[in-house]
């Protein structure tokens, strides 16, 4: 894979989020009145964003009359609060790096809006060491849509079978099963029954994709 990529969903795949995006959920809670909940059991929902978590913590999905507006401010809690917990998953630092020394690009292929996705990435310092990012609002749809991934190999100019994709959820894998790319399900993510997902691989940690590759 001397001339390939490896490609990461950002949230429950590249970066633990979980935590900031379940107290943004309970502010939103807190300011109608509802008790916090645990972040245990938010979590398994990070990956969803917005979509999944209004859900989960409100019962509220898009269909509902109130979702925009629910939505629009739970944004502004989170935006407001978007890197204090965050951080790469362990063993992720070691992993870019390895694919760094063997001379792999990477890059991110999120369902996260453009601007939500940079401000983490700058705080994370990974600005300077990304191929690519391609986010929610680059192409017309999102994932399971292969867009976002064909697009991302267009930046990268390579075929999508020369890139490899990794996420922890079940559209992840969707995602690049339609773009053409092998494929890997993210064990230490908030997915849950990757077993039945199809993947290539099922990584446990995220160093065992070196072996993989």
């Amino acid at each position: 894979m001397r001339s390939g990529a490896v490609l990461f969903d950002f949230d429950g795949t590249l970066a633990d989020t979980a935590a900031d995006l379940s107290r943004a959920l309970n502010r939103l809670r807190s300011a109608r009145g509802q008790p916090e909940l645990p972040l245990e059991a938010l979590r398994p929902h990070a990956s969803s964003g917005a979509r999944g978590l209004l859900g989960a913590g409100l019962g509220v999905l898009p269909d509902h009359p109130e979702y925009k507006q629910l939505r629009e401010a739970f944004l502004e809690y989170y935006e407001n609060e978007i890197c204090v917990d965050t951080r790469l998953f362990p063993g992720m630092l070691n992993l870019l790096s390895e694919l760094e020394a063997q001379r792999l690009r990477w890059g991110i292929v999120t369902n996260k809006s453009t601007q939500l996705t940079q401000r983490i990435v700058r705080e994370l310092g990974l600005e300077a060491r990304l191929a690519c990012v391609v986010c929610g609002d680059t192409t017309p749809h999102l994932k399971p849509h292969p867009a976002s991934l064909l697009h991302a190999a267009g930046e990268l100019a390579l075929e999508t079978r020369d890139c490899v994709y990794v996420g922890d959820d079940l559209r992840d894998i969707q995602a690049a099963r339609s773009a053409g790319m092998r494929c890997a399900a993210a064990e230490w993510g908030y997915g849950a029954g990757l077993q039945s997902w199809n993947a290539d691989v099922i990584l446990a940690r995220p160093m065992d994709l070196m072996e993989w590759l």
